[in-house]
């Protein structure tokens, strides 16, 4: 039976999707931006599939048949799933066809077929066909005495049927062939513009190629061409117990994924059925993992089309973060750091910052150590440039690089033998849990003895995603969260089962019931008649013990308000039961990243960050660390960004009661969105700042 108190997991991540889509809808938007959320809910789809669809089919595989905490068996789930995407791809399309391709066409670009094209735009496409692609196409016949080959995932191809012409009429019978549309080629490849002309022409390179497939099969009549692409089976199944070298390991897996199992086809919607039965035959692929699409697959392509420098007029200005204010040309950083502890708030305030600290702990020659998780980390990264250099300057330098975070494995482990090479000690994580915190420790001889610098984040230390997720970081030289990261550092390198914690928690032993007791903390101060509020942001809430907690809370008459970017299974507004819940959710230009939890106690105000959301996994099976914020400023600027995140109208969307998701009525409200917000504040902090240096160089010269 149905538990009606809580919302399936995936079915709630289906709901974000769409509400990224909705921004693709939004004519609000300048176009581009339109094509880039529309580029990135096709993204997000690929993957969901390829980790929890593809879960939920090894359940149903090997007869799992336990239901979710939502009531639901794996059955049941996948064909919710189906269901949705179904209809969900097809919006997407709509989406392409209907606003976004008009809206192109509006502003002079068009993508062309092949039989649009004029007779130059034909004899460009006959010389690009000859020259460019001829040369990297390799056509696979499938007959008797070559099989369906491997596909690769997420990869288009071309499903080719052929007619031997010089076949007698007895032996008269079609063939058929597979053409891979290789990575090497552009995908959408600009025509020449016509003279004196502000029009610009597209073509992707499959439609480009499809007039010319004959000339790969010279003999045979091409009967027919359609794209096909398939999704495979991406998570990484690891025996991490019987692992003799965890990185050998995955390094095997990390391959094995191109040749997972087949979990969803994609077809153009004009493929007969003879072709489209063949394919699934070949990709053992059943009726509800096929879908049927109009036009050319793989959305994800128009993220690097709309990034394109001729189209800068038609997408928002890319916002540049700017140096925080308080370090601003400071040539101490350590100094500023011991001054009082520092607050973070990327990306409007620059993550360069973070990088600083630890290119100038490299070079530093007082800096006897440095320590530091990388979960994600860049492709060219320049932190690990930093620590490689430490460890070249003399210093002790220690590394956890989790090899584990899905879809950075193969970085990750690049980076971790480099880092080896250079002479770091290099950790591959742990077994059975993931290292997901984030933290740097800095040792550093001073005259009055070793101090310990310390940053803790919300976020990777990834310089390319710190400009496009919004998270927080704290710098802090207290002596207390020095220690509780040096035993969190020397627990995860060596043999501990420490656990009492000075200032932070860290999961999965201790950082749950200290959500749980904060919890429990508000629901005793209603019951002695005084005021109860928690406010917790977060990407996800679906761990379904929290969800149990704030709903006793709530019933209880604590005030709740959540901002949660993706997956909530909790229902507000409930009679009874979560009438005093509310839930935020807000889709922006920047990835809603940071994890910020507000437990009014009293009038204490605790405010935490955290690299966990309230999901089981970051409680149970990850090292997560909780971190308290006791600087009185810094809590008042964490107060003011969740109270201006909560006053956004112009991206919030409200969880209703029924867990569908509406826009906020702005009637009578003031238009705020708290990114633009943000943005405009972080701008006018280092204008002033500017300002007072160039005025104190000033008075300085006159001197």
């Amino acid at each position: 039976m149905k538990n009606k108190l809580l919302i399936n997991r995936e079915i709630s991540w289906l709901d974000f999707n769409y509400r990224v889509l909705e921004e693709a809808y939004d004519k609000c938007n300048l176009v581009m931006d339109r094509l880039k959320f529309l580029a990135i809910t096709a993204s997000n789809l690929d993957e969901f599939f390829m980790v929890r669809v593809a879960g939920i089919m090894d359940q149903i595989n090997v007869g799992y048949s336990k239901k979710s905490m939502d009531g639901l068996t794996p059955l049941e789930q996948l064909a919710a799933i189906n269901s949705l995407t179904q209809e969900m791809m097809a919006r997407q399309y709509t989406c392409l066809s209907k606003s976004i391709l008009p809206e192109l066409n509006q502003n002079n670009i068009f993508f062309l077929d092949y039989d649009e094209l004029d007779d130059e735009g034909k004899d460009f496409a006959l010389h690009y066909f000859r020259h460019e692609c001829y040369p990297v196409l390799t056509p696979q016949a499938i007959d008797s005495s070559r099989p369906f080959p491997l596909v690769k995932n997420n990869q288009v191809y071309l499903c080719i049927m052929l007619h031997d012409t010089e076949a007698k009429v007895k032996d008269e019978k079609d063939f058929m062939a597979i053409l891979e549309i290789p990575k090497v080629l552009e995908r959408i490849i600009a025509l020449p513009k016509p003279n004196e002309s502000d029009v610009y022409n597209y073509i992707f390179v499959e439609n480009l190629i499809s007039p010319f497939v004959h000339e790969l099969f010279t003999g045979y009549e091409v009967k027919q061409v359609n794209e096909f692409r398939i999704t495979r089976n991406g998570d990484l199944a690891i025996d991490e117990d019987e692992a003799e070298d965890l990185l050998i390991e995955i390094e095997k897996s990390i391959q094995q994924r191109k040749w997972g199992a087949s979990i969803k086809l994609e077809v153009t919607k004009e493929m007969s059925k003879k072709m489209k039965k063949w394919l699934m035959n070949e990709l053992e692929i059943k009726e509800n993992e096929l879908y049927e699409l109009k036009g050319n697959l793989d959305l994800t392509c128009y993220m690097k089309f709309q990034n394109r420098h001729e189209f800068n007029e038609l997408r928002e200005p890319r916002y540049t973060p700017l140096i925080s204010d308080e370090f601003y040309e400071k040539e101490d950083i350590f100094e500023v750091i011991r001054e009082k502890d520092r607050l973070l708030h990327h990306p409007y305030q620059s993550f360069q910052t973070v990088v600083d600290f630890v290119k100038t702990a490299s070079k530093d020659v007082d800096v006897l150590a440095i320590k530091q998780t990388l979960y994600r980390v860049s492709g060219d990264s320049p932190i690990i440039e930093a620590l490689i250099q430490a460890a070249q300057n003399g210093k002790q330098v220690t590394v956890l690089v989790e090899l584990k975070a899905r879809f950075d494995e193969a970085n990750n482990i690049v980076w971790a033998k480099k880092l080896e090479q250079a002479g770091c000690h290099v950790i591959y994580g742990l077994a059975g849990l993931k290292i997901h915190c984030k933290m740097i420790l800095v040792v550093r001889k001073e005259s009055d003895g070793i101090r310990r610098y310390v940053h803790l984040g919300t976020g990777n230390y990834n310089d390319v995603t710190a400009g496009l997720y919004t998270d927080l970081g704290m710098f802090t030289a207290k002596e207390n969260y020095g220690s509780d990261v040096t035993t969190l550092f020397n627990l995860l390198s060596g043999y501990s089962h420490y656990t009492l914690w000075k200032k932070i928690e860290v999961a999965p032993k201790t950082l749950r019931n200290a959500f749980y007791i904060a919890i429990d903390r508000e629901i005793e101060n209603v019951k002695m008649g005084e005021k109860g509020k928690i406010i917790a942001k977060m990407n996800s809430l679906v761990d379904e013990g929290i969800v149990n907690k704030l709903y006793e809370a709530s019933q209880a008459g604590v005030e709740i308000r959540l901002i949660v970017r993706g997956m909530c299974s909790l229902i507000p507004g409930l009679p009874d039961i979560s009438e005093n819940i509310v839930v935020h959710s807000i889709v922006g230009t920047f990835l809603e990243h940071s994890r910020i939890y507000y437990f009014y106690n009293q009038g204490k105000e605790d405010i935490y960050l955290s690299s966990a959301d309230w999901m089981e996994r970051n409680l149970n099976r990850r090292i997560e660390t909780l971190f308290p914020v006791e600087d009185e400023s810094l809590k008042k600027r964490l107060k003011d960004i969740l109270d201006i995140t909560l006053r956004d109208t112009i991206k919030t969307r409200v969880m209703t009661a029924t867990g569908a998701y509406i826009r906020i009525d702005k009637r009578g409200k003031e238009l705020l969105s708290c990114q633009e917000y943000f943005c405009k504040k972080a701008e006018d902090e280092f204008a002033a700042v500017k300002e007072k240096a160039i005025l104190n160089r000033n008075i300085g010269g006159v001197r």
